[in-house]
């Protein structure tokens, strides 16, 4: 099993953060958490949930294996032709859990 770099995963973070021209504060406030705890994660002194990964990714507009595993292009999902159908806002928030689940089957090798 593949074990998470936490440190990496910040310094990307950091990394596709500068490249916006954003401050940490910025980026803090567009997930809904705090500027210390985002510096936290920036560091890898501290673990983030999956809605708070999550959240990172899209306010970076990155994928997360990209954050996870520095693969600079994600794998294509295809979403189903239903999803927007089942009453669901967007369909991008599927892409997004989509491409963060198969990141973490990765991890886990079951993919």
């Amino acid at each position: 099993m593949k074990e998470l770099d936490y440190g990496m995963i910040g310094r990307r973070i950091r990394h596709a953060r500068k490249l916006k021209g954003w401050s940490q504060e910025t980026l803090a406030a567009k997930c809904g958490i705090c500027l210390s705890f985002m510096g936290h994660i920036e560091r890898g002194t501290r673990n983030m949930s999956l809605d708070t990964f999550a959240n990172i990714c899209d306010a970076l507009d990155t994928g997360a294996d990209e954050l996870l595993w520095g693969i600079p292009e994600p794998r294509d999902f295809t979403v189903p032709a239903n999803w927007e159908g089942a009453g669901v806002q967007k369909a991008d928030s599927y892409v997004m859990y989509a491409k963060i689940m198969k990141s973490v089957a990765d991890i886990m090798g079951g993919a």
